[in-house]
């Protein structure tokens, strides 16, 4: 009896050591045996960095951190081929401006957020101020060569028959620093109106190439570097006369109007999620080969020549530059980071952009963004219905619901009619302008707030602007529940612009996964060890009572 009780505890004890010592191997090493959340640095646009930040801080409390500099694409592109950045965030390609070069990292472009380049301008008359102005394509491209220089000059009179416009010098604003906003008006410019914008151009000591898409704006007018600055300057009070480029999401931010332009269709239209859902419609999405440096990029003369009424011309996408090697100090947690942080704002993060001032991606950009996060080596595929993210564009026929909803602009905003809608625009939603120009023939009693319908007594007229067009943008975090940026549209009212969705714990393995698996395995070897040993000792209950 003695001595099979010695040989059980030895077994036991046996079993134990095997499974102190074995459990790591048979586990892997625990340190390699799932990546963590690290942080993560980014850099580039200011064109879409108002939605950039909101994603950020929604998933700080799921303890993924995300630095982000908003320091211009240019920069941001730089940075990237420079390897002091894992992503940089660009409206434009490498290589799209003349003599840049492509990077030796390896690298894809994944669209993030869709929006609208708009005009936000600062302009009163008689005291009061304007937020229904209307502009067509070659006055634009006119007040920014500096062809037209005064707010009462006779082409802006034509887009504006029901206002009396002030004898003001106009004060065109533009980027200090290579931006992407600045290339996309380049091009739309280029492509629209080379009779006014190449001379000019040339003139500027450009060439031909660098006058095809140009992020650093020729030398002439007001300055200011970053969509927050050039934005905060023209809402300034000493900036009356001011207008600048900028994406409509600062406009709604500082509480400030938009130009409507002239669309292919003869109706002047406004920046909003669904113009801009619309127009997008049109583009061309390179999708052929996906090794090619150029994939998911964009061709937008589909956009600025779309002939429907609802479309919006210089609606485009921005890009994320993510990283395809463990290169220039992207690490598997890095590349492991990046790819949770991309998983949420492809999907989840789609939901309230249009809050911001920006238009969700549609299925198939999403979609397409899944499959360029796979591509990043370490990411940890996540199996999820592409239709659960409940993204505004999604329908079941595949279509796109904000394009497929959105409504007509109303009759007044038709060029050539005579009439001019009276209701506000961008930040100044819930701030129309009365007719000031009685002989124009301007309608007072029909106006367009542009979002998701129309408003007044015309025959697409709604009930009125929802809240997401009489408010500007309001960004909580979600962490503290403090407002990190509220927009004044008007309306005063706030809104949570991300919506946090529960994601999974800190990757990794821990020492308390290691720690439950071990008291695991000395559990069921208490269990099963003893039978298991007297079943090899012979022994048997009959032969240890007869002993």
């Amino acid at each position: 009896m003695a001595e099979t009780a010695t040989r059980m505890r030895r077994g036991v004890a046996r079993l134990l050591t095997l499974a102190l010592v074995g459990a790591p191997v048979l586990l892997g090493t625990p340190a390699a045996a799932a990546p963590r959340l690290v942080s993560i640095t980014g850099s580039g646009s200011t064109w879409s960095q108002n939605a950039l930040d909101q994603w950020r801080a929604d998933v700080r409390q799921n303890n993924i951190t995300v630095h982000y500099s908003g320091v211009g694409s240019t920069a941001g592109r730089n940075a990237f081929a420079q390897g002091t950045v894992d992503f940089a965030v660009s409206e434009i390609e490498f290589g799209a401006e003349a003599n840049e070069a492509i990077p030796r990292r390896k690298f894809a472009y994944m669209p993030i957020v869709a929006g609208g380049t708009s005009f936000m301008y600062n302009l009163k008359i008689g005291g009061r101020r304007v937020t229904n102005l209307r502009l067509s394509g070659d006055v634009i491209t006119k007040i920014f060569t500096g062809n037209i220089k005064m707010w009462n000059d006779a082409a802006i009179r034509a887009d504006n028959p029901g206002l009396n416009m002030p004898a003001r010098k106009i004060i065109p604003v533009v980027r200090s620093d290579g931006s992407g906003t600045t290339a996309q008006f380049v091009k739309w410019m280029n492509n629209q109106h080379p009779s006014i914008w190449r001379p000019w151009c040339l003139g500027k000591g450009r060439t031909e190439a660098q006058c095809n898409v140009l992020s650093f704006y020729p030398p002439g007018f007001t300055a200011q570097a970053g969509s927050s600055q050039i934005a905060g300057y023209v809402a300034g009070s000493n900036a009356e006369g001011a207008i600048t480029y900028v994406e409509y999401s600062y406009a709604k931010e500082n509480g400030f109007p938009v130009v409507k332009v002239l669309n292919k269709a003869g109706y002047y239209v406004e920046p909003t999620a669904n113009s801009v859902a619309v127009a997008l419609t049109k583009a061309q999405i390179e999708t052929g080969n996906p090794n090619a440096q150029n994939y998911l990029t964009q061709k937008l003369e589909g956009v600025y020549n779309d002939r429907d009424r609802r479309t919006y011309p210089l609606s485009s996408y921005s890009y994320m530059v993510i990283p395809l090697a463990h290169e220039n100090g992207v690490t598997e947690d890095k590349a492991y980071t990046l790819g949770r942080f991309a998983y949420y704002f492809l999907c989840q993060g789609q939901q309230k952009v249009d809050l911001l001032g920006y238009s969700p991606l549609p299925i198939n950009l999403v979609e397409a963004g899944f499959n360029q996060v796979k591509r990043i080596p370490g990411v940890v595929q996540e199996a999820r219905p592409i239709r659960s993210c409940n993204n505004p564009t999604f329908s079941t026929d595949g279509t796109n619901t904000l394009a497929r909803t959105a409504l007509n602009p109303p009759e007044c905003d038709k060029k050539g009619n005579g009439q001019q809608c009276t209701a506000g625009t961008g930040g100044a939603s819930g701030t129309p302008t009365e007719n000031s120009n009685p002989a124009g023939g301007g309608n007072p009693s029909t106006g367009n707030t542009g979002g998701t319908g129309n408003t007044g007594t015309g025959p697409n007229a709604t009930a009125g602007p929802t809240a997401s067009q009489s408010a500007g943008p309001g960004l909580i975090d979600p962490a503290t529940g403090e407002v990190i940026g509220a927009g004044n549209g008007g309306g005063g009212q706030q809104f949570v612009a991300g919506v946090p969705v529960p994601l999974d714990g800190e990757g990794g393995w821990r020492l308390r996964h290691t720690m439950m698996v071990l008291a695991g395995v000395v559990l069921l070897a208490l269990v099963i060890g003893p039978p298991l040993i007297f079943r090899r000792s012979g022994v048997t209950g009959t032969e240890g009572r007869d002993r």
